[in-house]
């Protein structure tokens, strides 16, 4: 790694400026564009060397591309990713800090975004700034490619990855926001896991709709509107999607069973050598470990009627799945209409996303980013995993299959607890660490 220009002071400092800047995307309407353009303008005098010497790109009102020229220009580039919009704040919430203070406190800075994602941004920039000081350039081309709607569906990070096509340029690696170093990846396990995402679960949230005649709710017919939306959502159980272990899993849990004591050990080598038991066994489980192995079906509203005593002509029932790996929602759309049986409910697509294809936790890729871990978080062992959350590089593996999500950031559980929630801080040394660890990978690409 390189040691002429010594990283400069200041990091918490400048992540608590950005935190001050309340880039709420799913306030636009209140707050209007003037916060976004504000952090714009924040990073240009943040980060004067990236702006001098990077060329900027502005796709769409919130996407920022930065092309930093390599020493092999023909070469496959490497796009790198994060975010600058958050989520909103609820203003009953008892946090300790207002959540736009910024406050350094304690050895961590407070704030709504810390961890998501303007903490993972800000040792990102102040690596490539500290490279740049350094006269460093990379052997491939990098591009730094920020959204600052992600939190909202990620437009801008759709439109820029419509850039990449348009150019015929197919990255040689995108990595992104989504898996973390923890200090309890799961139980009997010990010490620290970089977990990295490669790839992400996708999205589809369904609509369900019955009709029936209206009329007084003292003669109902055998079957209302409501009875049938009703009856549609029962169908629609934890075993309506069959549980499939991606490789990734089988991989983490091998690796875990050399980190694991007593019956750890035995129970993770057992899961790693037999996928169908370790299927059964994480469905059975339910919660994130059920949510690991297979598509998730969570009914999360129903609608119907005007009043006590008329039957509504009407009834409707909002479902929100999470596809597995692989999975499309085209064909998941199908398996809910097979699985409710039931030609009069209605099953409309409101929004969604594919999911990923699964990226190879066994080529250079991975190993230039578990390089990095072993730099910045020396004692913590990098493992592929699935992503739960929808991140920007969702539209990015379309184009790219070594696509990874990772913030090279310790994450306690009460940390990973706050994100988008209470009293949401980083560490100053972890913000260090997430420095030192993109410096380490991009001077470790090679064309």
């Amino acid at each position: 790694m390189s040691q002429a220009a010594s990283p400069r002071p200041g990091i918490a400092e400048r992540l608590s400026r950005m935190i001050q800047v309340p880039t709420v995307s799913a306030e636009l309407d209140v707050r209007g564009h003037e916060p976004f353009e504000a952090f714009v303008s924040l990073l240009a005098e943040l980060y004067p060397r990236i702006h001098a010497s990077l060329e900027l790109e502005r796709i769409t009102d919130f996407g920022l591309l930065y092309r930093w020229p390599g020493a092999t220009p023909t070469a496959d580039p490497v796009v790198l990713m994060a975010h600058y919009d958050v989520v909103p704040v609820d203003e009953s919430d008892p946090w300790t800090h207002p959540p736009f203070e910024g406050h350094i406190e304690g050895g961590s800075v407070y704030g709504r975004g810390a961890l998501d994602d303007k903490g993972p941004l800000v040792v990102l920039l102040d690596a490539v700034e500290n490279l740049l000081a350094d006269e460093f350039v990379p052997a491939r081309d990098v591009y730094l490619s920020f959204g600052g709607n992600e939190e909202t569906f990620g437009a801008a990070a759709q439109a820029i990855v419509e850039v990449f096509r348009e150019r015929e340029l197919t990255p040689w690696l995108v990595l992104d926001e989504g898996g973390a170093v923890t200090d309890a990846p799961l139980p009997f396990v010990l010490g620290l896991a970089a977990m990295v995402g490669v790839g992400e679960k996708g999205v589809a949230t369904v609509q369900l709709t019955a009709r029936s005649d209206g009329g007084h709710a003292s003669t109902p017919p055998p079957l209302t509107a409501v009875g049938r939306v009703s009856r549609a959502v029962s169908r629609l159980t934890p075993t309506t999607f069959t549980a499939r272990v991606p490789a990734a899993i089988t991989r983490m849990l091998g690796l875990f069973a050399a980190r694991s004591t007593g019956v750890g050990r035995l129970l993770y080598r057992l899961l790693a050598a037999w996928p169908w038991l370790n299927a059964r066994g994480f469905a059975r489980l339910g919660g994130e470990a059920a949510a690991l192995v297979r598509t998730t079906v969570a009914p999360t509203k129903i609608t119907g009627g005007t009043a006590h005593n008329v039957l509504p002509s009407q009834a409707e029932a909002v479902v929100n799945l999470r596809l597995a790996l692989g999975e499309t929602v085209a064909g998941t759309v199908r398996r809910l209409q097979r699985r409710i049986a039931d030609r009069s409910v209605a099953v409309e697509v409101l929004e969604g996303s594919d999911a990923s294809p699964e990226s190879p936790s066994d080529g250079p890729q991975f190993a230039l980013i578990a390089e990095a871990v072993r730099v910045s978080h020396p004692a913590a062992i990098t493992v592929p995993y699935v992503t739960m959350a929808a991140t920007d590089s969702r539209y990015f593996h379309q184009i790219c299959p070594a696509t990874y999500r990772f913030a090279p950031l310790l994450m306690n559980a009460e940390q990973r607890a706050s994100i988008h929630g209470v009293d949401e801080r980083v560490d100053i040394a972890e913000l260090e660490r997430g420095e030192r660890f993109h410096r380490t990978l991009i001077e470790g690409i090679r064309a």
